[in-house]
């Protein structure tokens, strides 16, 4: 799933793709938030990356299903 972050006083998001679960994210990203500590995600190539918890604007996390690509796709 796509996962776009917006940090503050920064024009572009950080955008990676992830393996994880939205319960594993959200939680992730609401310990960062509530903590004011790191947010460390993992991407699919087993990248990791940090945002600082106080720097986030926003997080948006798209839908766990991958979208079918081709000709007959439903």
């Amino acid at each position: 799933m796509e996962i776009r972050i917006g940090v503050q006083n920064s024009p572009r998001e950080v955008v990676l793709e992830s393996n994880d679960s939205v319960a594993e994210v959200s939680a992730a990203v609401s310990a960062a938030l509530k903590g004011g500590t790191t947010l460390s995600l993992q991407d699919e190539r087993g990248r990791t990356v940090l945002v600082p918890g106080p720097a986030i604007a926003f997080v948006e996390i798209g839908s766990e299903e991958k979208s079918r690509v081709g000709f007959g796709a439903r």
